[in-house]
Parts: structure tokens; C-alpha cells; sequence
């Protein structure tokens, strides 16, 4: 009976119910956490999955839509539908358009041929010995027709007039476009084919996971790319793609996998990619074996702490019942605060407290991300500024016109040179080695522009040539040094760059001898006139830099009327990037 009456008791029973409550808020934490840190990390990951896949679509349509634009300039050229629109052919005019195939190859190194064929039979090509049915009347001959009718598709098909093989190495992908006269009638057809290895270069840095793969399928059913030959002649294995793209189920539990389409535009594939989510089941292993350690030793320090707690509840009541027992005999009253104990008033206190460092806090996240967004697409839109683009092809367009074939080419490598160095595979990351070859690029295709009104020197040491950094640092600098110093000026401008180390830092130094400015006015004045001085650019390169490196790098600007403008960016050697 006594011990029944324990059970009883107050201080029992606040025990036996804070245990129950701890363990079941325990349970539901462990519950709700371990299926919510799940969602984010899979959410993440289909994120992840699909800027990867769509990014590296992305760039295979890029480039499949230059090689058609470059089909499409080669098939209308006036010499060459001339050319074949005459009986009499001019020799002069053949070896025009043979120079206009050497450069076409020359601005792309992955072009292995590029074959013209009039309709009666006449060839032009860089090849030699070309294995191919002809005859006097093309159209009679079935792949001639196949290729005019193909609507510029590229095709994957082994080199030549081949059977295809399975020797990936002969592989390439075709796109042929249909030659017409001023009337509309079929004169010749064009072929350009390119290696197979540019779809696998355009896919080498995509990471999908340890089980991970991607594939290329044509809307035929048939494979155009598969890390896995035996997928191009096995037709199981091809219908299990093609099950793949008809279920495009998103993440299956079951595989754990993640699956996430592309549909090109510039070609009638399919591009997919099944990323295997190794890191997922890695976190849940560890979520779930966390969540056991940690409810088992928090409900062990509960049930330690419940005799404590329950002690300084019953306690209180305790003293009040002896109060009571004293009031009773006729002593002194006891009295006893109603507004409530400290520990609750400083509790609510402390935690307002936190409340509002909290919301500050992601206050200064949610600006710190909208500037690292806005500085992201800055940089973008640095990578391809169309103004720079369209000046530098028309500039292309007025030497070909003077026939001027070494510039041409010269011009077209540096153009190719510079985006590729721009867009960098995808990596936000560059060297300075490629920084200082990408402003070298530009400054040479400037040159081409404005003769002997720009010189320009570039210095880089050479041990600090290897050194990463974010790329496209340098040629906003460059460009504004361009347009806002050097072209405002009536004397020959000259841009001098250099790289050096400086201490523990890299030391970058763009000056000009430009007119110079008040550098006040790029803080003081009204976003129009900053946006005049070049500020904006300046600006948002200085904001990149403090956000990946902390605000004890960025750019200083030295500058005053007459004398010339000498812009600084610093960053540390060690690549310690911020990842807040």
C-alpha cells in the first residue's frame, strides 16, 4: 500500500510523465528530422542533377547550332553557289573555296572534313581519295538525296561511305545542309563532319554519382551516345533506355537513382542523365544512427535529471504546506509571488534575444546571396558581352572581304580562344596563367579594331602562373580601361598588365594612360554617370572578390584628370575561398 501510495505522489508522477513526453518528443524529432534532413539533401540533389544535365545539354546545343550556323554561312556563300551554278567552273573560284574549308577547319579542331558536292558530281573537300558513290546525276544517288533531305540534323555515322563499325575511333557526327541556286533549285549538297570525342569532351566533367551514367538517344530509338559501346548494337540494352526516357520518374527509390532529361533543340536527341545518389543513402545511414546515439543519451540525462527536476518543482509546495502548517500556529505570514519565478522571465528574455539575432542574421544571408547572384550573372554577362561579338565578326567579315585570310584566321582563333576560355568547361575557377591568355586574347582582337591607337603589354611571373582564382577577374578592368580611357583619348593608348606576387597575395595592375577621372565620382555620382565611368563594372567585380575572399581583398583605383587611371586587385595565393 505504501508503495502504491509512491506512485502516487506528485513528484512520481511529474517524473513518469516527463520521461514519456521526453521519450515520444524524442521519437517525433528523430522522425521529423531524419525525413526532412532526406527531402533537403534529395531536393539538393535533384537540383544538383539537373543543372549538371542541363548545362552540358546546353552546351552540346551551342554547339551544334554554330556548326549549323557555319554550314549555313559556307552553303550560301555567293562564290560557291556561283561556282556551281555554271557550267564552267573558274579555277580561281575553286581555290576560294578550298581557302574558305582550310579556315572553316581552322576555327574548330574537332571538324575532321568538310565535303562540298555539286549535284553533277563534282567534289571539294580537304580530304583526299574520298571512298564515295557518285555519278553525273547526284540525285539518283541515295545518300546524296538523304542528305538534302536530312534538314541539317546532326547524325551519328561512321567516316566516309562506310558500313558503321563499331570502332568508336571512326565514329563522327555528320550534318549536311542542301546547296541551292538563287531559284531555289538543288545545285550541291555540303557535309561537315565532326569527331566523335566533342561529345565526349562536353561530358567528361559531369559527375554523376560512382553508378552514375548519361546517354544520347535520337527521337529513332537509336543510340548516339553511351560511355558503353555494346548499347549501340545490343537492343535490349536499348530498350532499357528507351523505358528510361518513358518513365523520366525523377528519383527511384528503389535503384536510388536520379533521372533528369534534356531535349536538344538543334537536334533530334534526348539527353539524359541517371545520377546514382551514393551520398544520400550515406547520410541516411548516418542520420539514423545518429539520431540512436544521440535519443539514446538524451534520454538517459533525462531520466537523470527528472529526480532533480521533479525535486525543485515539489519543493515550492513543499515549503508552502510548512508555511501553511506555521500560519496555522499562529506565525508570521509567508508570502508568495504570484508574477511568476525569474527563470521564466529571463528565459523569455534570452530567447526574444535570439529571435532577433536570428532574423539579422538571415537578413545578412539574404543579402549576401542577391549580391553573390547578381555578381554571378554580371560575370555571365561578361563572358559574352554580343556588342564585343558583333564588332569582332564584322570585323572578321570586312578582312574576308579584302581577302585577307592570314587575319581572318588569326582573328577567329583568338574569338575561339577567348570563349573557350571564358566559358571554361563550366568551372567557375581558372588559372592565372589562362586569365592573363583570355585578356590577351581580347586586347589582340581590339587591336585588329583600333590599329595603331591601342598598345598593350601583358607580364605575368611565372610563380604565380598556376595560381587558381574565379575566372573573368581581368577583362572588365581591361574593357573599361578600353572604352572609358583609351578610346576618349586623341594620343596612342597603351594598356599595361601585369601579375606579380606580392608577399602572400597575387598582385594584378591594369593601367592606362587614358584621360583619368575622379574616383569619387564612382561612389558619389548618380547610378547613369557611374554606369558612364565604367563604375558599375568596376563594382561588381570588387563585390565578387569580397565575397569569395573576405573584405580584405578587391580592387583599388588610382586615378586623376590628365594622368591616367592604375586599378589593383589583390587576392591571397592560398586558394581559401569563402564558402559562406
Amino acid at each position: 500500500m505504501k508503495k502504491w501510495n509512491m506512485l502516487k505522489t506528485l513528484r512520481m508522477q511529474i517524473a513518469l510523465h516527463y520521461l514519456k513526453a521526453s521519450g515520444l518528443i524524442l521519437l517525433l524529432m528523430g522522425i521529423i528530422l531524419y525525413y526532412s534532413i532526406s527531402s533537403v539533401v534529395l531536393s539538393e540533389a535533384t537540383s544538383s542533377t539537373k543543372t549538371a544535365v542541363e548545362k552540358s545539354g546546353m552546351y552540346i546545343d551551342l554547339y551544334i547550332d554554330r556548326l549549323k550556323a557555319v554550314s549555313a554561312l559556307l552553303a550560301e556563300d555567293p562564290q560557291l553557289v556561283s561556282y556551281f551554278s555554271n557550267a564552267e567552273r573558274d579555277p580561281t573560284t575553286k581555290q576560294n573555296i578550298l581557302s574558305m574549308i582550310r579556315t572553316t577547319m581552322a576555327t574548330d579542331p574537332f571538324i575532321q572534313s568538310v565535303v562540298i558536292v555539286s549535284k553533277d558530281g563534282q567534289v571539294l573537300s580537304n580530304e583526299k581519295g574520298l571512298i564515295m558513290s557518285m555519278s553525273s546525276n547526284m540525285m539518283k544517288e541515295q545518300w546524296y538525296v538523304a542528305a538534302v533531305n536530312n534538314g541539317s540534323k546532326p547524325v551519328l555515322t561512321s567516316a566516309r561511305m562506310q558500313h558503321f563499325s563499331m570502332d568508336k575511333d571512326n565514329w563522327v557526327i555528320s550534318i549536311s545542309r542542301e546547296i541551292k541556286n538563287p531559284a531555289g533549285q538543288n545545285i550541291g549538297v555540303l557535309l561537315i563532319d565532326i569527331q566523335y570525342k566533342v561529345i565526349e569532351d562536353f561530358l567528361a566533367n559531369l559527375d554523376l554519382g560512382k553508378n552514375g551514367f548519361s546517354f544520347i538517344i535520337n527521337d529513332n530509338g537509336e543510340v548516339v551516345y553511351h560511355r558503353d559501346t555494346t548499347y549501340f548494337e545490343d537492343n535490349v540494352k536499348q530498350q532499357q533506355l528507351q523505358q528510361i526516357i518513358a518513365n523520366q520518374a525523377g528519383y527511384d527509390k528503389e535503384k536510388n537513382t536520379l533521372t533528369h532529361t534534356y531535349k536538344l533543340k538543334n537536334a533530334d536527341w534526348t539527353f539524359v542523365g541517371v545520377s546514382s545518389q551514393d551520398g544520400l543513402l550515406m547520410i541516411k545511414k548516418q542520420l539514423l544512427e545518429t539520431f540512436l546515439l544521440v535519443g539514446t543519451i538524451l534520454f538517459i540525462i533525462a531520466a537523470g535529471s527528472v529526480a532533480l527536476l521533479a525535486g525543485r518543482i515539489t519543493t515550492p509546495f513543499q515549503r508552502l504546506e510548512k508555511a501553511m502548517q506555521n500560519i496555522e500556529n499562529g506565525l508570521k505570514e509567508v508570502p508568495i509571488d504570484e508574477r511568476g519565478c525569474y527563470e521564466a522571465q529571463s528565459l523569455a528574455k534570452h530567447f526574444n534575444s535570439m529571435i532577433g539575432q536570428i532574423e539579422k542574421l538571415m537578413q545578412e544571408i539574404t543579402e549576401k546571396e542577391k549580391h553573390l547572384r547578381a555578381t554571378e550573372i554580371s560575370a555571365l554577362h561578361s563572358q559574352i558581352n554580343p556588342h564585343f561579338l558583333y564588332n569582332t565578326l564584322d570585323t572578321i567579315v570586312w578582312m574576308a572581304e579584302f581577302n585577307d585570310s592570314d587575319k581572318v584566321i588569326e582573328i577567329t582563333k583568338a574569338l575561339a580562344q577567348f570563349f573557350r576560355l571564358s566559358l571554361s568547361g563550366g568551372n567557375e575557377l581558372t588559372t592565372v596563367e589562362n586569365e592573363l591568355d583570355h585578356v590577351r586574347q581580347y586586347l589582340f582582337i581590339q587591336k585588329e579594331r583600333y590599329g595603331d591607337k591601342l598598345n598593350y603589354t601583358i607580364i605575368g611571373d611565372e610563380t604565380i602562373r598556376n595560381i587558381q582564382l574565379p575566372k573573368i577577374l581581368l577583362q572588365p578592368i581591361v574593357e573599361n580601361a578600353l572604352y572609358h580611357g583609351i578610346r576618349s583619348t586623341s594620343r596612342i593608348g597603351h594598356i599595361d598588365i601585369r601579375a606579380i606576387p606580392s608577399g602572400t597575395d597575387v598582385e594584378f595592375i591594369i593601367q592606362d594612360n587614358g584621360p583619368g577621372f575622379d574616383v569619387t565620382q564612382l561612389t558619389n555620382e548618380p547610378n547613369e554617370k557611374r554606369t558612364k565611368l565604367g563604375g558599375v563594372g568596376i563594382n561588381n567585380v570588387d563585390q565578387r572578390i569580397k565575397l569569395y575572399y573576405g573584405p580584405n581583398y578587391g580592387l583599388t583605383i588610382n586615378s586623376s584628370i590628365g594622368t591616367g587611371t592604375t586599378v589593383s586587385i589583390k587576392i591571397p595565393q592560398k586558394m581559401d575561398l569563402r564558402k559562406d
